[in-house]
């Protein structure tokens, strides 16, 4: 009897543990309903009849909304894994709902979409985070209207973009690569990006600034390393965070260029000091229809975001064409071979590159396409719903953000068979269709600096092609992928000289 009793008792106890478990259970299956129901309350519900048109998707847990899945997939080996989430889950569907950012937001994924998206100005305007806005300026190229972008874009199409000018910078390039690369081969090892980095932005800044003193020089330099980690962050304003780090960044970033326009300012007024040529100038003398001339803010925001934009993804590029290079030596040699033949038709009184043979180079704009394709390094741009936008069938709500998600065309195997293999011979006879290929973006806001972008790359890649090859010191380094992709030792590498053909 007293067996049965504690038998009883034992049982009672396990099924009110049971019980209790079960309880908790479903409490927390509630409460994480409700929980994934708080975004959809405050940005959906609002919308009425609306909402039921709006793309497949997941706008994710309150006010983080999809940005843990975002940084968790990208701070791993599969960063792609983030929208793949969302294909396994709603199907290929080229468009789905988020919250990212801050925002309720429709990524789009496929060529037709985001070509849709950039080239439809009367439906959509930029749509960068105010985070990111915080830190790149309101009156920069990705803060101004429609309007204003085309009156600065006019300004620095020719200084930056122009024929003559190219072929102005082609021989500064020249000369600043190759002392570079001497330098560099006689170092014990280099962190080959971050010298590269600072190559790009030494050339940036000569273009914008008609390089200012090293003092000037490195303290942009140094700001701008701290900036970039914050532009894609989690806006997280306090100490530790990196864009805590950036917002200090660009306060020190604002005041060195206010020095800098304040004394141009003053140079201007003494008719025996010698004009420059160079942005600064043309940003200080431009004025509009009524003879308004542009104010300090605006002046120093578009050279924030230029001289940001116009170095970090050309030495991004720069790197991983000579990886990718060295990893396939079938396409090196014959990237090389290219470059010899150029010199070899050179005639013998011709010192240096001219901008024709630089356009003749057929195989190595291949090779630079194919670097910009796999790498994509800026994974996404941001735009902004200005009204109700229908696209195959869907609802963008106005003011919902969109978010032209471009690593997803590049990626596409159904656009780019082994989309991950680099082979720029996928680009002979090959013309890619409009919205396929998206490394500066695309539409009215093109970004206005590519053609320097790709001359500073192709120089370098000529120079290094001809004459030298880079050791990795840690070849199976990890890769990083925010905010750009590298590996993340900065490939730590020995650059040695070489000349023949079979090295």
């Amino acid at each position: 009897m007293e067996w049965m009793m504690n038998s009883d008792s034992s049982w009672s106890w396990i099924w009110g543990v049971g019980v209790v478990g079960s309880m908790i259970g479903g409490s927390m299956m509630i409460l994480k309903w409700v929980m994934k129901r708080v975004n959809w309350w405050l940005y959906e519900r609002k919308l009425g009849e609306k909402q039921y048109s709006l793309p497949p998707g997941d706008m994710g847990w309150p006010f983080i909304g999809n940005m843990w899945s975002f940084l968790r997939a990208f701070k791993t080996t599969h960063p792609d894994s983030f929208v793949d989430s969302f294909v396994s889950r709603f199907g290929r569907m080229g468009m789905y709902k988020a919250f990212m950012f801050g925002n309720p937001s429709i990524i789009v994924t496929t060529p037709e979409t985001c070509k849709r998206v950039l080239t439809d100005d009367d439906a959509f305007k930029p749509g960068w985070p105010a985070s990111t806005m915080e830190l790149i300026g309101k009156k920069s190229f990705i803060g101004i209207s429609y309007e204003e972008h085309k009156r600065l874009r006019r300004l620095t199409a020719a200084p930056v973009n122009g024929h003559e000018a190219l072929s102005v910078y082609v021989r500064y390039i020249e000369d600043i690569v190759i002392s570079a690369l001497d330098k560099w081969s006689n170092l014990e090892r280099i962190e080959f990006l971050t010298q590269l980095r600072r190559l790009t932005f030494r050339i940036i800044m000569y273009i914008f600034l008609s390089s200012e003193s090293d003092h000037v020089l490195e303290a942009l330099e140094r700001e701008y390393t701290k900036l970039n980690c914050g532009v894609r962050a989690m806006a997280i304003n306090l100490p530790g965070f990196a864009y805590h780090k950036a917002l200090k960044a660009r306060k020190n970033l604002v005041a060195t260029l206010q020095s800098v326009v304040d004394d141009r300012r003053n140079r201007s007024k003494d008719d025996n000091f010698p004009k420059k040529k160079d942005m600064m100038d043309a940003l200080l003398s431009v004025e509009d229809e009524n003879g308004r001339k542009l104010e300090d803010e605006e002046i120093i925001d578009v050279l924030l975001m230029y001289l940001n934009a116009g170095h970090e993804s050309s030495g991004h590029t720069m790197m991983w064409a000579t990886i990718f290079l060295q990893e396939h030596p079938e396409f090196l040699q014959k990237a090389k071979a290219e470059q010899e033949m150029i010199v070899k038709k050179r005639p013998p009184t011709q010192k240096g590159l001219t901008l024709k043979e630089i356009r003749e180079m057929d195989y190595l704009s291949k090779v630079v396409d194919e670097t910009l394709r796999i790498i994509t390094f800026s994974l996404t741009v941001f735009r902004e719903a200005k009204t109700d936008v229908n696209i195959s069938g869907y609802t963008i709500p106005k003011g919902w953000k969109v978010l032209v998600w471009f690593r997803s065309v590049h990626l596409d195997p159904e656009i780019y068979p082994n989309p991950k293999e680099f082979n720029p011979s996928r680009w002979d006879n090959y013309t890619a269709k409009a919205g396929t290929f998206l490394p500066f973006g695309g539409g009215s806001r093109l970004c206005p600096g590519n053609d320097l972008a790709k001359l500073e790359i192709t120089i370098f890649l000529h120079y290094f092609l001809l004459n030298y090859r880079v050791e990795r010191l840690n070849p199976g380094c990890q890769v990083m992928y925010l905010p750009h992709t590298r590996p993340k030792d900065n490939c730590l590498a020995r650059l040695r000289k070489c000349s023949s053909s079979s090295e």
